[in-house]
């Protein structure tokens, strides 16, 4: 998993490269801090999920959810812009929401897998959430 986001981010810096006189930025995967989600889904129905993170710094924006979808496995991290500009100020506490739809769409329980960051070793640590699917 840490190799994916290792190429991920290494792709995504690529990507961003630009020679027009455009803003320069690149994107960096931010930990979650918490999840506001259901105990429970229903079949068919959609459910707004706010995910919380720390924003590192006044040049990190929100961009995008990574969300790599494997059966009823869903694996989630905020995707920010950081904008390279002189002018950028750290941020002590400034706690961001950021709110995704799921449309559940099977049976069964969904595990879903909020990207925290890497622990001492440099392995990938998330907060795991099981959530089931009631009738």
């Amino acid at each position: 998993m840490k190799k994916f986001f290792v190429f991920c981010f290494t792709v995504l810096l690529l990507v961003s490269c630009s020679v027009d006189d455009g803003p320069n930025f690149s994107f960096e995967i931010l930990p979650v801090e918490s999840v506001d989600i259901p105990s429970e889904f229903t079949l068919g129905e959609t459910y707004p999920m706010t995910v919380s993170y720390l924003r590192p710094t006044t040049c990190h924006t929100f961009k995008e959810f990574y969300y790599l979808k494997e059966n009823n496995q869903r694996t989630v991290a905020p995707i920010n812009y950081l904008f390279e500009r002189n002018d950028c100020q750290t941020l002590e506490s400034e706690l961001v929401e950021s709110t995704f739809n799921f449309i559940v769409t099977s049976n069964g329980s969904y595990i879903f897998k909020f990207w925290q960051g890497e622990d001492t070793d440099g392995e990938d640590q998330f907060l795991t959430i099981e959530v089931p699917v009631v009738e």
